[in-house]
Formats: C-alpha cells, sequence, structure tokens
C-alpha cells in the first residue's frame, strides 16, 4: 500500500504551524469541493476533496500529527495502535450515511480500527458533506483618537466575494467559461456595512464583525471579517498603549519656582501642578487620563514639560537675565 504524504497533499512544510495547515485546508477544499466542479470532473475533484480532508484530519490533531511523524514511511510497523480519534471541527462535517467518508485503507490501517471507536461507529459514518465554511478576510479601518476613545459608529465600504450565482462557482457554463464570473468562479461586489466601535480600540488592535468574511459552501457559515485599527496621527496627543502623552509649555520661571498650568486631555483641560524645578522633559502623570481598560480602568495621560523662552524680552526681563548668568558664575 503507497504512503501517503498529507503534507504534499495541503502543500504545506513538515514543520507548518497550526495557522497554516487550516489555512491551506481551507484554500484546497474551496478549490476542490465537488459542487464546484462540471459533471466530467466531480469523479475527481471528489477524490481530492476527501484527500484533502483526510490531510487535514491527521494534521490538525496534535496526536495523530505526532504519529505520522514518528513512523513515517515506517508505518506499518506501528500501524494498528490505538490513539484515539475526535471527530472533525467546524470546518468539516459528517453525514452519517454511505462508508466511512472515505478515508483511505492507508488512514484505516496507519490509526487503526480502534480508533473509530469499532466498526468506524465513532463517526457515525462519514461521509463528507459538501460544507466547507468560508474563508475569513481582514481590512482596515482609520479612526480618529476620539473615536477610538469613545467609541463610535462607522460605515465601511469593503469589497466582498461570493460564489458566482450563474454557475454554482464551478467557473464552467454550457461548456465554456462562465461570461458572469470570466471562469474563476466567484464575483467580487462592495457592501456597506455599520460598524460598531467600542471605546477604547488600540492602534494595530482586530475588530471581529462574525461571518461577514468570505462565502461558505454547501449551505456552510460565512466566515469572519477582521478589522484592523489604524488610528490617525494627532496635533496634541500620541497614543502608546492605553497611556496618552502631549506636551505641555511653561515659562522658565515656572520651571523654577513651580506653578499650576492647564493641560488638554481627550475629557477636557485640567489644571496640573509643575513642581519647582522641573527639567525640559519630565513627564507628569494625570492618573485615568488615558484610554479605557478591558479589564476596566483606565490608562493614564503624561504631560511631558517643554521650557519655552518668550520671542519678545523686554529690556528689563534681558537685564534679570544677565544678573542670573552672573549669579550662576558667582558674582555678586
Amino acid at each position: 500500500m503507497e504512503f501517503l504524504d498529507y503534507y504534499k497533499i495541503l502543500g504545506v512544510d513538515r514543520n507548518a504551524a497550526e495557522k497554516e495547515i487550516k489555512s491551506a485546508y481551507r484554500r484546497l477544499a474551496r478549490k476542490w469541493h465537488p459542487d464546484l466542479h462540471p459533471a466530467d470532473r466531480k469523479a475527481e475533484a471528489e477524490e481530492k476533496f476527501k484527500q484533502i480532508n483526510e490531510a487535514y484530519e491527521v494534521l490538525r490533531d496534535p496526536e495523530k500529527r505526532a504519529k505520522y511523524d514518528r513512523l513515517g514511511s515506517r508505518w506499518k510497523e506501528g500501524a494498528g495502535f490505538d490513539y484515539g480519534y475526535r471527530p472533525a471541527g467546524e470546518e468539516v462535517h459528517f453525514s452519517g450515511e454511505g462508508d466511512p467518508g472515505g478515508f483511505s485503507e492507508f488512514f484505516r490501517q496507519f490509526f487503526g480500527g480502534g480508533a473509530f471507536g469499532g466498526g468506524m461507529g465513532g463517526f457515525g459514518g462519514t461521509r463528507a458533506r459538501s460544507a466547507v465554511r468560508g474563508e475569513d478576510a481582514e481590512s482596515e479601518i482609520e479612526l480618529s483618537v476620539e473615536e477610538a476613545y469613545r467609541g463610535a459608529s462607522k460605515s465601511l465600504r469593503v469589497t466582498d466575494s461570493a460564489v458566482c450565482g450563474a454557475c454554482a462557482g464551478a467557473g464552467i457554463r454550457d461548456r465554456s467559461f462562465c461570461p458572469q464570473c470570466g471562469g474563476t468562479g466567484s464575483i467580487t461586489r462592495q457592501k456597506t456595512l455599520e460598524v460598531k466601535i467600542p471605546p477604547g480600540v488600540q492602534d494595530s488592535s482586530r475588530i471581529r464583525l462574525k461571518e461577514q468574511g468570505g462565502e461558505g459552501l454547501g449551505g456552510a457559515p460565512r466566515g469572519d471579517l477582521y478589522l484592523r485599527v489604524r488610528l490617525r496621527p494627532h496635533p496634541r496627543f500620541q497614543v502608546k498603549g492605553a497611556d496618552i502623552e502631549t506636551d505641555v509649555v511653561i515659562l522658565p520661571e515656572q520651571a523654577v519656582l513651580g506653578g499650576k498650568v492647564t493641560v488638554p486631555t481627550l475629557d477636557g483641560e485640567v489644571n496640573l501642578k509643575v513642581p519647582p524645578g522641573s527639567r525640559s522633559g519630565t513627564r507628569l502623570r494625570l492618573r485615568g487620563k488615558g484610554f479605557p481598560l478591558k479589564s476596566g480602568g483606565r490608562g493614564d495621560q503624561y504631560a511631558r514639560v517643554v521650557i519655552d523662552i518668550p520671542p519678545d524680552l523686554s529690556a528689563a526681563q534681558k537685564e534679570l537675565y544677565r544678573r542670573l548668568e552672573e549669579l550662576g558664575r558667582g558674582g555678586g
């Protein structure tokens, strides 16, 4: 019996991560879904579809994958050992009719009959139904700092793909390329979504829109759409995680003697006490004036001290600075 290379079937490296395996499975399952092929190629598609499902069932399960990797082409030496079997996940469903789902004789002998709960009854029969969940999609949404801070409702125009209704996704119609989709089996369309932005979303975070991704096959649900948040630069605030930074300009005498200044926050202006002897670059904390946190509470705001020299000094003011300079040199 020929050894089946499940990694080759899915087109992934032997060190592929679970996410990569899942992505390859979804891509190939959609490509070889029997419902998307004309009658003269349906048998080939069904065979490919079974192999893809079988490869995914092994490589998605850590125990099965470990056994498969360990024995490799020496599989006959360990065939029949019962590692237990867990049913497929959301991507593959089983109908409970017919023979055991087209799982190959290699699969049965490799993992042993006991792995199916005796006579493969653990599956209740396992012929794969025509159900493949839609692919997840990702897009970007740009927000102002205020929108991210308070939350907002946004209208978003996104590109969506759907199975071509004219050819049922096969790409072929009347023995020729489908004129509706150009033979691709899918059509591209624009749609508008009303997105509710929760308060406190941060730059590069993701917002999940359930079942707004690619269309599923065979009645399976759509995938999800993930929106990657991008914050527009703000003229006064810099957002760093849940914290906010802003500059506060003070005069030299305020830096030396201390005092109170007005600082802008996303909730309005507040008074801030500047301690005596503050240097340029000193960060003064405003507790709880940052972004809301999922765990409760809020981040902080930091006011960064910038000491400014007025551009137009009077003669008296300049004389005072000269006097300070002399004092600094030890003058009388």
